[in-house]
């Protein structure tokens, strides 16, 4: 295999580890020691791609955002529920439910310090974009910009809020054991979007 493939392959273990780990166990004790076991590489391997902890959790904030963003983006299916505000809701949400390891990350500025990279700042900037341009299709063109980004961050803190409860919150213990996820991550964004103020 060519140096720069085997290179690659090194850097893609690498992540993946990180990303199962953090997945697992949440970020704060992931260390290059651990990743490397788990990635079946030295304990030096990881240091040829990233020089600390921050690098690897940029990284991984990075690709969660352009998943993310592909995730909201896609086609919809014919199990989507017809309401926009209810679809982009549970969108997030299963975005967040399959893709943990990057959604621990992605809203960390503290273990990413995303405002230290422009190019992890461009693709958070994109995500958010997605959440604005679905909001203005929703509320008409006589919608300003003002009332948009209000709208557009009820509809994100509602989808976030109820994720991270759903995947490092006490939500089984205050309301009992959820059988069905999707129903309730389904009830909760239809409550949402009885509230959400349509502009004709």
């Amino acid at each position: 295999m060519a140096p720069r493939l085997v290179a690659q392959s090194l850097r893609e273990k690498v992540i993946k580890a990180a990303v199962k780990y953090i997945a697992d166990f949440g970020p704060d004790g992931l260390s290059f020691r651990q990743i490397a076991a788990d990635a079946g590489v030295s304990h030096q391997a990881p240091y040829h791609h990233f020089t600390d902890r921050s690098a690897i959790f940029g990284e991984i904030a990075l690709l969660g955002f352009r998943k993310f963003t592909a995730a909201m983006n896609a086609p919809t299916h014919a199990d989507d529920d017809p309401d926009q505000v209810v679809r982009l809701c549970e969108r997030y949400v299963d975005f967040a439910l399959s893709n943990k390891g990057y959604f621990r990350v992605m809203f960390r500025s503290d273990l990413c310090l995303i405002d230290e990279s422009p190019e992890t700042r461009r693709a958070a900037d994109d995500a958010f974009d997605t959440l604005l341009v679905a909001v203005k299709e929703i509320l008409g063109d006589s919608a300003s910009i003002d009332e948009i980004r209000i709208q557009a961050t009820a509809m994100w803190a509602i989808a976030h809020g109820l994720a991270t409860l759903l995947i490092d919150g006490p939500l089984e213990r205050k309301i009992g054991k959820i059988s069905d996820r999707r129903a309730l991550v389904r009830s909760v964004a239809q409550r949402a979007a009885e509230g959400f103020r349509y502009v004709e």
